[in-house]
């Protein structure tokens, strides 16, 4: 186990619901795990027992990608565990495709309604259709202004296919506001919205205080940390500082609170696992600024925080993440930016 991980209590051992089972976590609220086709395998669900307008079912949070091996999933899930009950609602917590890819599938099979916070929606909805700016041909040039000139890479990320649509092929037309601070009735017990950034655009927890259960999706995760990237649609964005200012919003929470994770395992420490985020984030602001007493594009910074080897899909995300951290130190005025007569971006200490 990682030392860090050992910090952290987790109640179901080494328990994980077996494919089409479910495991009981807290009263009402059942765990299920679809496969997910990259290196991070899994993805949680949660099923919720709810009533709404009277009709006895489920509320669902996060829906899985659309891949045949999660649809097959779903059937077994739905054979074993619903017991001739609806699904009532189809609750996303944010727009990446482990997470939206089959909500379509489901709320029309079902009939149920989409709930999401409108910047998520809007952005599933950008995606899945391809939109100009957000369909991954703008991912190139943005990777080239920071330093990615490795001619066969360039080459993999050229050919790669915008998987977006494949994994969500299709948004549901409407849906239903989640906002900050909002209490959702499921099944007769409040669940507060809890909204982060960075990570994606308004990404939804939920809190329920009655069973002290958090539903963090990918906002704290008990293993790894969370992607946090610059991409092309948001140039200059800072994500990794909005990412650590949304841990804020956790503060108040109790630190024995049940955290069910989209990935890994359910656990017991919210506060000791967002110290260890805070942490890790700290020591990797502490490699860019050192690494960048000479002059640096993202390129270059990432073997310093990523020191194994990357294929074309992981690198994206390093470089994002690599970007994410320089950012963040040229907005606190740690670093400062240049650019060359070529529009290549490069990052160098203030001091």
């Amino acid at each position: 186990m990682n030392p860090l991980e050992s910090q952290l209590h987790y109640p179901l051992a080494d328990q994980v619901p077996a494919p089409g089972d479910a495991l009981q976590v807290a009263p009402g609220v059942r765990w299920l795990r679809l496969p997910l086709p990259f290196a991070l395998d899994h993805i949680n669900l949660w099923l919720l027992d709810d009533v709404i307008d009277g009709v006895a079912g489920y509320t669902v949070v996060d829906a899985g990608a659309a891949t045949d091996a999660s649809r097959a999933g779903w059937e077994a899930i739905m054979a074993s565990q619903f017991g001739g009950k609806p699904l009532l609602r189809v609750l996303a917590t944010h727009c990446h495709p482990d997470h939206v890819g089959l909500a379509d599938w489901l709320c029309t099979r079902w009939q149920a309604p989409l709930a999401m916070t409108t910047g998520e929606y809007g952005f599933a909805r950008m995606m899945s259709a391809a939109l100009p700016g957000v369909d991954g041909t703008a991912a190139l040039p943005h990777f080239e202004r920071h330093g990615l000139v490795d001619a066969e890479m360039l080459e993999k990320m050229r050919s790669r296919k915008n998987y977006y649509p494949t994994l969500v092929p299709s948004v549901p037309l409407g849906y239903q506001r989640l906002q900050d601070g909002q209490v959702v009735d499921i099944g007769g017990r409040g669940w507060r919205v809890i909204t982060g950034f960075g990570h994606s655009p308004e990404h939804a927890s939920l809190y329920c205080a009655e069973l002290n259960v958090l539903l963090s999706g990918d906002m704290v995760l008990p293993r790894i940390s969370t992607n946090v990237s610059v991409f092309a649609v948001e140039p200059e964005g800072n994500p990794l500082q909005q990412y650590l200012d949304s841990l804020n919003k956790f503060h108040g929470l109790p630190d024995d609170v049940l955290v069910l994770p989209s990935h890994g395992r359910a656990f017991r420490g919210l506060h000791t696992r967002i110290g260890q985020l805070r942490d890790h984030h700290a020591a990797r602001l502490e490699e860019v600024v050192d690494a960048c007493r000479e002059a640096r594009t993202a390129a270059e910074i990432v073997p310093i925080m990523f020191r194994r080897p990357l294929d074309a899909h992981m690198l994206s995300f390093a470089l994002g993440e690599a970007l994410a951290h320089l950012h963040k130190l040229w907005r606190d005025g740690i670093v400062r930016r240049e650019s060359d007569s070529g529009g290549m971006i490069r990052f160098r200490t203030a001091q």
